[in-house]
């Protein structure tokens, strides 16, 4: 029952972080996705959860899939999916250069 909890508390602080990433308000949020202007809040205190159905509509809200949503290892997949974009428009010399850049800012040799 503690791990449900644990899982539970996961998803309210996720949608928490990406809402915040995205730069709108909890009633914002809710009203995009059709729900009462509480809706979102609710779920980030704990005291309601999504339907599967509602977790997809969020999920597309942040133009993410579930998977990139329960992904724990990628903290701002919205962001990271915009990187990807920009970065497929760079040529292999631009990309080598990226990839340097990158292994210095996570101190990788």
């Amino acid at each position: 029952m503690e791990e449900y909890l644990d899982y539970l508390t996961w998803v309210a602080r996720r949608i928490e972080e990406l809402r915040i990433q995205k730069g709108v308000s909890a009633r914002e949020m809710s009203l995009a996705l059709g729900q009462s202007t509480g809706y979102i809040n609710k779920i980030e205190s704990g005291r309601a959860l999504p339907s599967i159905p509602v977790l997809i509509y969020i999920c597309e809200y942040f133009d993410i899939t579930p998977q990139e949503f329960f992904n724990v290892e990628s903290p701002a997949p919205q962001r990271s999916k915009e990187l990807l974009r920009e970065i497929e428009k760079l040529n292999a010399v631009q990309i080598d250069h990226l990839m340097l850049i990158v292994k210095d800012i996570l101190g990788k040799k």
